[in-house]
């Protein structure tokens, strides 16, 4: 009885272990991720007041220097572009909380600026230059001194000025505005003793009221205008960045610089 006993366990645990073999696992293999989808469409975004670089017409459409740049390069990369006009003062939270996707509108390349945003090669020289009054007194950036002086807010207008410190600190008053019409407009009305802008943007004002405003030959030194991108949209600056190349050799940003500017000023 116990020999028998002995033998139908050992059969059972004989039984079990083999039941409890069972084959190897095929390695499962994640599937593998998929290509990024190509970009289709681009958000631009701007100063819609800011001509002749971007604003709106009569029409209360946009147009400008940088629109007619932009609609080109989009086209040769078979794109599409909106244009968004923004808040320029939050241009860089705009761009790198993914609301836009390019900045276009005359942006110039600085060091602090490439910390949180990558540029094209530039693709314009620009100074900026001080306007006056016709008939002012000041006749250069000594004659600032104790004089209240305008400008566009977060505009490298501002960083030009504070840079030169010895001719910064003479100021009477420095006097932010959202835009640069509105601040050529207290100049005119006298709440203003000099405006410093960009000279693409403030001699395009002054050519329509040359009896009211001066260009006075200092200026705030020499800057270039790039194509801001989030930093890790590398893939998306070089397809940019090689449209404009071929733009300027094949004449096309010619073009459109003498269609704005009546010469070809494109760097």
């Amino acid at each position: 009885m116990k020999k028998r006993t002995l033998l139908a366990s050992l059969a059972l645990t004989a039984v079990l272990a083999a039941c409890g073999k069972s084959e190897p696992a095929a390695t499962a293999q994640a599937p593998a991720a998929p290509a990024p989808a190509a970009v289709t469409k681009i958000v631009v975004g701007l100063d819609d007041n800011f001509p002749p670089m971007g604003f709106r017409d009569e029409k209360n459409e946009l147009v400008g220097f940088d629109i007619d740049m932009a609609k080109e390069a989009t086209k040769r990369l078979g794109m599409e572009v909106e244009f968004k006009p923004i808040d320029w003062s939050a241009k860089e939270a705009e761009l790198n909380g993914k609301r836009i996707d390019v900045l276009w509108n005359g942006l110039t390349i600085l060091e602090s600026r490439k910390q949180h945003i990558a540029f094209t090669d530039p693709y314009m020289a620009n100074r900026q230059i001080i306007i006056v009054k016709a008939g002012s007194d000041i006749k250069d950036k000594a004659g600032l001194a104790g004089k209240v002086i305008g400008v566009q807010e977060s505009s490298s207008a501002v960083d030009a000025m504070k840079k030169e410190e010895e001719v910064f600190k003479t100021f009477k008053e420095f006097k932010q505005f959202g835009d640069n019409i509105t601040a050529l407009m207290d100049l005119e009305a006298g709440r203003l003793d000099a405006v410093v802008v960009d000279e693409v943007v403030g001699r395009f004002h002054v050519a329509k009221k040359a009896d009211t405003y001066t260009v006075l030959e200092d200026n705030f030194g020499t800057e270039d205008y790039g194509v801001g991108f989030r930093k890790d949209d590398t893939e998306l600056l070089g397809k940019v960045n090689q449209a404009l190349k071929d733009m300027k050799a094949d004449g096309a940003a010619a073009e459109i610089s003498k269609k704005w500017f009546g010469e070809n000023i494109v760097k």
